[in-house]
């Protein structure tokens, strides 16, 4: 039994999804969320097998609880579900760890199958966002970080204040945290943990 979790900030959405799946003998929706923070939470008191995930919603995008998720529960994947098919979207998505990426006109065969793969861990994209995702890829190198962003988020990483940084690298706190904003800026990230994260999966940080 597959277990599903879906997070979409619609109630009439989600309903409609539980619905969906019910005929499914093999897939087992086990709770929703309504934002990206609940769904976090939910997750690490579920442990679902897959997250049904909305992409924008308020109180915390689905990105950022993709980007978490993908971190913090490497059992759990993500399958994000969507009306929004923009370049950026699918790649903000794919980059923080999804699985896999589909619209909500996906027919429900298609949707079932795509949450069977999706707990095996493959790649789900249809196929006219498959070939937008690699050409995107495709133009888009993992950004540089300078010899000083480097150490500084490497530290970071290893749960180092701003001011045991400075010390660590004889700086200010005030220039650690300019150099982490620098970081942020670079990576398009908010904080800290999104930034090693985003760092890590993209060779960033090898000796971290």
């Amino acid at each position: 039994m597959i277990r599903v979790l879906l997070a979409d900030d619609h109630p009439v959405v989600r309903e409609g999804i539980r619905g969906m799946l019910a005929a499914e003998p093999d897939l087992d929706v086990v709770g929703d969320a309504s934002s990206g923070p609940e769904a976090l939470a939910r997750v690490a008191e579920l442990s679902p097998d897959v997250v049904l995930m909305d992409l924008r919603m308020p109180g915390g995008d689905g990105v950022a609880a993709t980007e978490r998720i993908a971190t913090d529960h490497p059992g759990t994947h993500v399958l994000v579900l969507t009306t929004y098919d923009t370049d950026s979207d699918i790649l903000r998505a794919v980059e923080a760890g999804a699985t896999g990426y589909l619209l909500k006109d996906t027919p429900r065969a298609e949707l079932a199958e795509a949450v069977r793969a999706t707990a095996r861990g493959e790649t789900v994209l249809t196929g006219r966002l498959a070939g937008r995702i690699v050409t995107g890829m495709r133009h888009r190198s993992a950004p540089a970080l300078s010899q000083r962003e480097t150490e500084v988020l490497r530290l970071a990483a290893d749960g180092l204040t701003n001011t045991a940084i400075g010390h660590a690298l004889h700086i200010s706190p005030t220039t650690v945290k300019t150099h982490l904003m620098r970081v942020y800026e670079k990576l398009g990230v908010g904080d800290r943990t999104s930034a090693v994260s985003r760092a890590l999966r993209q060779g960033l940080l090898p000796d971290a």
